[in-house]
């Protein structure tokens, strides 16, 4: 034991060292994505705006900023290609108005919303659970929700590189919109979650109905293809769910995902990243029907910090998506409880290797895997730690034991594309020293 211990912290050592000089003397910007990182680096790879000319070369501060560099209008800046440098520089609020200002919910409120008369209208006891609700209450939410959407969802276009400077760059209250684009870079910020402020009610959704929200972090759709997302912080920062209270019953949910990849995306590597304190993290493919997903949805997702959360870490369907190396830890005291890590959905070809799980409380580890109709995962190397005591798992042979569905091994691909995987022990340690925003510099 004290031999491993040894081994460890000399291996700390020598990455802490190595991290820091190396990142104190290069430009961020102009860096690609490394030969075999992942799906990302699959064919011409991911380069981001490395080939921008200097007049493409830009550092931001706020949201009229960012706008501008993308290409001066948010409308139209999703179909600009030109190869672009996006450095940024302290803290940007996407939430804001003309002035730079924050606002609330009553900035984007269509003059005929009112969400006391929603309630009342919408009500489970007068409206019930059988369909989905409509009239003038709800157009008027829908066209608020759309207002806050053009607002706050900034769109970018191919060839586009955003990085932070420094160890304190941040994004606040929005969503970076990837839609139908190609060979993006985003690293090294801090990203807080957007807040919906007009959640929709759907009596039809589950049991008892749930409030559904917009708005992810990252939102990576419609065919983007060739991503990057390395060492950023995604969390909910001050407004946690359960800050949002409960109406119906139910929690009023403002939130979304933090990073989704859906609707044919494709080739995407994530990378070095902390997500922490919230509910669903990442959706990989967004519906059970959606057969169109057959042979898109790569994705690699590796030395990422998954800490108190609820679900999704990922939840796939269709994709062939390689997890490895990655640190789960949860707490039971915190804001957000654990129901599952991974989830194994309609078709979904999931390849997981040397994962550590932690928990500081008595859990069954045929709760890290969830079934979501799909059947096929491969699984090695998984240590699961409760409490004190750390152990190897065989998380299938965990799950097939506790359940009448039964998972198998057989994905029908092995991954090629990977740079160093490493032993599971060493991956807390790893991933503390490298993970999150502010680790570059």
């Amino acid at each position: 034991m004290k031999k491993v211990v040894g081994f460890v912290l000399m291996l700390a050592l020598i990455f802490s060292g190595d991290f820091t000089s190396e990142a104190s003397s290069r430009s961020l910007g102009n860096e690609v994505l490394s030969k075999n990182d992942g799906w990302a680096s699959y064919g011409e790879g991911t380069t981001g705006g490395a080939k921008a000319d200097k007049n493409q070369i830009y550092t931001v501060s706020t949201k009229r900023d960012l706008i501008q560099a993308l290409g001066g209008n948010n409308a139209t800046n999703g179909k600009n290609a030109t190869s672009k440098i996006i450095y940024v520089k302290g803290k940007i609020e996407l939430n804001v108005d003309l002035n730079n200002q924050p606002v609330g919910a009553e900035y984007y409120a269509d003059p005929a919303y009112d969400f006391s008369g929603y309630l009342n209208a919408y009500d489970p006891m007068v409206w019930g659970y059988s369909e989905e609700v409509y009239g003038p209450f709800e157009e008027a939410r829908a066209r608020s929700q759309k207002k806050q959407k053009n607002e706050m969802v900034i769109n970018i276009g191919s060839n586009t590189t955003i990085v932070g400077v420094g160890k304190d760059a941040k994004i606040k209250g929005g969503s970076l919109m990837l839609n139908n684009v190609e060979n993006i870079i985003i690293r090294n910020i801090e990203f807080e979650a957007p807040v919906d402020f007009f959640p929709q009610w759907d009596p039809t959704d589950g049991e008892y109905g749930e409030w559904n929200s917009e708005y992810d972090n990252i939102s990576i759709i419609n065919g983007t293809h060739h991503v990057w997302i390395d060492h950023n912080t995604f969390s909910d920062g001050e407004n946690t769910d359960k800050s949002f209270g409960t109406y119906f019953g139910r929690l009023y949910q403002k939130h979304d995902g933090l990073l989704d990849i859906t609707n044919g995306s494709n080739y995407v590597t994530v990378s070095y990243n902390i997500f922490k304190d919230h509910d669903k993290v990442s959706l990989i493919g967004s519906s059970d029907s959606r057969i169109s997903d057959r042979e898109t949805l790569k994705v690699t997702l590796h030395h990422n910090h998954y800490q108190n959360l609820t679900q999704r870490l990922p939840r796939v369907r269709f994709g062939e998506v390689h997890v490895y190396n990655n640190f789960y830890e949860f707490q039971q005291n915190a804001t957000y409880g654990f129901d599952y890590a991974i989830g194994v959905g309609q078709e979904s070809k999931l390849y997981v290797q040397n994962n550590y799980f932690k928990f500081d409380f008595a859990i069954d580890p045929s709760k890290i895997l969830k079934y979501w109709k799909g059947t096929s995962i491969y699984e090695d190397g998984s240590i699961v730690q409760v409490k004190k005591s750390a152990q190897r798992v065989d998380l299938i042979q965990a799950f097939n034991q506790a359940n009448e569905v039964q998972f198998n091994e057989e994905v029908g691909w092995k991954p090629e594309r990977y740079t160093n995987i490493h032993p599971t022990m060493t991956v807390p340690i790893l991933v503390n020293l490298k993970a999150g925003s502010g680790k570059l510099f």
